[in-house]
């Protein structure tokens, strides 16, 4: 606000000023200070704000800023740091390190639940057969359902419908737990696992705000999609390890209960975080399914096809060589995707796609060589460590052209489709693989996961001719 030295009692009788220069106005921005009140003199007065450095001056009769002292050599390595690393700054987005949190700790179940319930049920029944049964009718429910309720989360919001559906996943896995203790019979316990079905998926719900934070910036939305990729892997690498330490060191019941609470604790996290959560968009008129976008059925189709590779993987390789050499596949899989979200990507999505699923398709055939030529242990626990590098790559330009394909409105269903071809594709690999197994051996099992990647590749470059895909 003007102030005219002329009226001032003070200087009322003292000549006018000399102008000084006009301040430096491109140095950093200073906060304001409420209520200033300057002491005025024929000389410019500082105002200060003890305890920082002066913020206000003035001169030639006007409330300036005065210049801020340089930045300390800490606050310049932080800034180096931050410039130079893409998730640091991908974390400094308001409110996402709340977010991430919290899926982060709903997301660690994913990996607990299905390995806790075999457990449990086996050690209590005498029957993997019934546990195998059981937590493939939870697969199977889940496939139908997730759409549906991704679809209400577009319509009427995360928060509003995420947090009921996890608590009727979470009474799921509670009766389930009740039914296995009471020897309850065993229709109850399909039933029971059944009601798990409508866990909602945050891992698409994340992904979801990432796209409407950084909606046109390729660069950030690439490194974001990387990351929930290596989380996802990070998931399933510690949850089974986590399950099975629980069950064996306390009860059979404690992987189940743990990892109920994780999920119930996690979504209500991640829902209380309402500033980054996605608008409802309103809709005005009947929109059609992502299922009839041009491209994704053949987009689907490479997801299926992806899942077979990861289950045949997994069964094979743990009647080759036990389960827990399958942690260094993740292991690879979360490293090689860390490392391509910091990469700068290529603009032609579509043609990065067939790069990953041919990258994926060779490194396959690692595995199968080393197990056909009856490499050591070691060997074979290198092979997979490179094969699972190809993998997150794949999954992130995946999911980045189902982003950059699903109508806004629509984003959650669109992900969660594609999730749920995932798991179709991993529970045909994993009959595919076992059935190799045991009618050929570990070693030609290996022919399954890489027929799969190559499958997906010819999928991929087939549905590429599609306009949709090309726009992308």
């Amino acid at each position: 606000m003007p102030i005219s030295p002329a009226t001032h009692p003070e200087t009322a009788s003292r000549p006018a000023p000399s102008q000084p220069a006009a301040p430096d106005r491109t140095g950093p921005r200073v906060r304001p200070v409420a209520a200033p009140r300057p002491v005025l003199s024929g000389r410019p007065v500082l105002a200060f704000a003890p305890p920082v450095a002066p913020l206000l001056a003035v001169s030639g009769g006007q409330l300036v800023a005065a210049p801020r002292s340089a930045p300390t050599s800490g606050e310049h390595r932080r800034s180096r740091l931050s410039s130079s690393n893409p998730y640091l700054r991908l974390l400094a987005t308001p409110g996402a390190r709340a977010f991430t949190a919290g899926n982060l700790i709903a997301r660690l179940p994913m990996g607990m639940l299905g390995v806790s319930a075999i457990i449990m049920i086996a050690g209590s029944r005498g029957s993997y057969a019934l546990a195998g049964a059981v937590t493939a009718t939870g697969l199977a429910a889940t496939a139908v359902v997730a759409p549906f309720t991704a679809r209400l989360v577009d319509r009427f919001g995360q928060a509003r419908v995420a947090v009921p559906a996890t608590v009727l996943s979470v009474l799921g896995s509670l009766a389930l737990v009740l039914c296995v203790h009471h020897d309850a019979p065993a229709w109850t316990l399909f039933a029971a696992y059944a009601a798990t079905a409508t866990t909602p998926n945050t891992g698409g719900m994340s992904r979801a705000r990432w796209a409407h934070l950084h909606r046109g910036d390729a660069a950030a939305l690439h490194t974001a999609n990387s990351f929930e990729q290596a989380a996802d892997e990070l998931c399933f690498m510690l949850g089974p390890v986590l399950a099975a330490t629980l069950c064996g060191a306390l009860f059979p019941e404690a992987g189940t209960l743990v990892g109920a609470a994780l999920l119930m604790t996690g979504v209500l996290v991640f829902a209380a975080q309402r500033a980054t959560e996605p608008p409802v968009a309103p809709r005005t008129r009947t929109v059609a399914s992502p299922l009839r976008t041009p491209g994704m059925p053949a987009l689907l189709a490479v997801f299926l096809a992806t899942g077979a590779v990861f289950g045949a993987l997994e069964v094979v390789s743990i009647a080759h060589a036990g389960g827990a050499i399958l942690a260094l596949q993740a292991a690879g899989s979360c490293v090689a995707g860390l490392v391509y979200g910091a990469l700068r990507p290529a603009r032609d999505v579509h043609r990065r796609l067939l790069l990953c699923l041919t990258g994926m398709t060779a490194l396959m055939s690692l595995p199968l060589l080393a197990a056909a030529g009856s490499a050591a242990l070691p060997v074979l626990a290198l092979c997979l460590l490179l094969a699972g590098a190809a993998t997150a790559p794949t999954m992130v330009t995946g999911m980045t052209l189902v982003q950059r394909a699903t109508r806004p409105e629509q984003l959650n269903e669109g992900m969660t489709l594609s999730v749920t071809a995932l798991l179709g594709g991993v529970a045909a690999g994993a009959a595919a693989g076992g059935w190799l197994v045991e009618h050929a051996g570990t070693a030609p099992g290996y022919t399954a996961p890489m027929a799969a990647a190559a499958l997906a590749l010819v999928i991929a470059a087939a549905g590429g001719g599609y306009g949709r895909w090309r726009r992308t």
